[in-house]
């Protein structure tokens, strides 16, 4: 826990507010400093609306229009008659995003799952850069619950979105981290696709989990072009997947 909220320490940001084009944008910033720079933690009480006012020197509206900002960007709890908390940081805000956009049409979950590769082909390398340990265990556990999971769906889903989770810690990247939980409900969507073809067989649901071990070694002996490459072709196997599932005659809908 940090110090008081009461005392208003954390902010010292009055004097960098001059003449912002809007106040609350401005309260808003200087908030979310405080939280991303470690001023302020999750669970940490705000202060209240007025003190908040009094503080920047603003109107209580727009100490309350920067209380509904932080909220939006999933920084703050806020629920009538309690005081607003500081949430952990985490990928909340872009998850629902993404899932909306996921489920309007194949297209935009074929867009989605370029835009996955792209990402995490670099995440691949940095975590086989850097192989942050907390992140290697997550994901060789996540693996081994893959394994232990075929032929269940549910299971399999939760398993294989904790395994790139995994990936995400192993680089010791918290705005990767982040980003990585945004793309969770791209990550079930494709999987359950995977797992919903009817014409799925023991071999496929073994090669899936194989692809995910694969990634796994390469980053575990610090290979980034190798996992690079295994990323690849896990994406690879997914877009396909994506297509059997959905019919290539819907990808044209819902632009």
């Amino acid at each position: 826990m940090s110090e008081n909220p009461s005392e208003m320490a954390f902010f010292s940001a009055r004097a960098r507010i001059a003449v912002p084009s809007r106040l609350a944008d401005a309260v808003t910033e200087a908030i979310a400093a405080a939280v991303f720079d470690g001023r302020l933690v999750p669970g940490d009480p705000l202060p209240s609306e007025g003190e908040i006012a009094r503080e920047f020197g603003v109107s209580k509206p727009i100490a309350r229009e920067a209380l509904r900002q932080l909220s939006g960007a999933g920084l703050v709890q806020t629920q009538q008659g309690k005081v607003a908390r500081v949430k952990a940081l985490n990928g909340e805000p872009l998850e629902r995003f993404y899932g909306f956009a996921v489920r309007s049409s194949l297209r935009r979950l074929r867009e989605a799952n370029e835009m996955r590769l792209v990402v995490e082909a670099g995440i691949a390398r940095l975590a086989a850069q850097r192989q942050h340990p907390e992140g290697l265990k997550a994901m060789a556990d996540a693996v081994a619950d893959m394994q232990r999971a075929l032929g269940d769906p549910d299971a399999f889903t939760a398993a294989d979105i904790a395994f790139h989770h995994g990936l995400a810690l192993a680089t010791g990247n918290m705005m990767i981290r982040v980003q990585m939980e945004g793309l969770r409900s791209v990550q079930r969507e494709v999987s359950e696709l995977f797992s919903s073809r009817s014409n799925r067989t023991s071999a496929d649901w073994a090669a899936t989990v194989e692809r995910h071990r694969d990634i796994y070694s390469a980053i575990e002996a610090g290979d980034q072009d190798r996992a690079e490459a295994m990323i690849t072709r896990h994406y690879e196997a997914a877009d396909i997947a994506s297509l059997e599932v959905a019919g290539a005659p819907a990808e044209g809908g819902g632009q």
